[in-house]
């Protein structure tokens, strides 16, 4: 999709009613249904916050920003999400954090971005975490400056994002589980799961309500 027409459709993004855990559920892992809210609030989780973040590529169509992560001694380490993290002191809300997180991390300035709409919280049983989504618009293609938790970018094209033929599903061993197949976007290459998914999911039925 070219960005201006993205732009003048922002309207559908932030007054449609969210899809929610509906749309959500449509690509966790089966473990994740488990868990439910009033074991998510016993769990007393760490709160962190995320921002989908939408700008211009060199074609001027609409990408999406994702990262994988570097690895490291963790329970989500080489894994592909967005910009985001834990919640700090200095933070005077979740926009804030999602916001600060995106600088520290890729090192786009916050009044760059324009912060559209807050989405459906997402609950980490691993880490045990509390993540809220936001997404973002920024009008120019950045040039991107990444820290140490950073090991790439992934820029996930508008169409990629919508076209079911890129849902699928892998089978994953790792520090909480063995050969266990979950639903995944399989994205040029790219296998985005777990909660990273699980937002996207949510993302894509808001997007599909776009005139192209």
């Amino acid at each position: 999709m070219n960005f201006e027409i993205f732009l003048k459709n922002l309207d559908v993004v932030i007054n449609t009613h969210l899809p929610g855990i509906e749309a959500q559920f449509k690509l966790a892992p089966k473990m994740r249904l488990e868990y439910n809210t009033k074991k998510n609030t016993a769990n007393n989780p760490k709160i962190a916050a995320v921002l989908a973040l939408f700008y211009p590529n060199q074609e001027n169509k609409v990408s999406l920003l994702l990262t994988k992560r570097a690895n490291y001694n963790g329970t989500h380490s080489g894994q592909i999400s967005f910009p985001g993290g834990k919640v700090e002191i200095s933070d005077l809300n979740l926009k804030e954090t999602a916001l600060r997180e995106t600088f520290e991390e890729v090192g786009i300035l916050k009044k760059e971005i324009q912060v559209i709409r807050e989405i459906t919280e997402v609950y980490i049983p691993p880490s045990n975490f509390s993540v809220t989504p936001f997404i973002g618009i920024l009008n120019y293609k950045p040039v991107l400056k990444l820290n140490s938790e950073v090991a790439k970018i992934i820029e996930v094209p508008f169409s990629d994002l919508l076209d079911d033929n890129n849902i699928a599903s892998i089978s994953i061993t790792n520090s909480y589980m063995k050969d266990t197949t979950v639903p995944c976007f399989n994205i040029d290459g790219s296998i985005i799961w777990g909660a990273t998914a699980m937002m996207l999911s949510e993302i894509k039925e808001l997007l599909k309500n776009m005139k192209p």
